[in-house]
């Protein structure tokens, strides 16, 4: 919970950064995500899951990211321009819809435990 707290403080502050810099809310909205899930993964990899952060861990953690991604980016654009809700306010609106979706496939897919399989002979 920590660890995405504190992701979700890097993607909605770089967000209003990036806003205030007169950028759209797509770009925005993207490059805020991609810097917090580096940073959720390399904080997810050591003190949740208890394990190394590697290339091949982060390249799989991004692309289920992708998924995460096209919720809060599409949550929080419709958040701005259907509900004409401030950014900031869409953007939390997005990073929660997006939260339990990442958590899932990181649990299950990216930092699922190894197993050993032993056949039966």
């Amino acid at each position: 919970m920590v660890t995405g707290g504190i992701a979700a403080v890097v993607d909605v502050g770089g967000f209003a950064l990036l806003i205030n810099a007169q950028l759209k809310v797509l770009i925005a909205g993207t490059a805020s995500f991609c810097t917090a899930a580096l940073v959720n993964y390399l904080l997810s990899s050591r003190f949740v899951f208890g394990s190394t952060a590697t290339y091949n861990g982060f390249a799989l953690f991004l692309l289920a990211a992708l998924i995460g991604l096209s919720i809060n980016v599409g949550v929080t654009m419709a958040g701005v321009y259907l509900l004409i809700l401030p950014p900031v306010v869409a953007k939390l609106v997005g990073i929660c819809s997006a939260f339990l979706i990442n958590f899932g496939l990181n649990a299950f897919l990216v930092f699922r435990p190894k197993t050993n399989v032993q056949r039966a002979t």
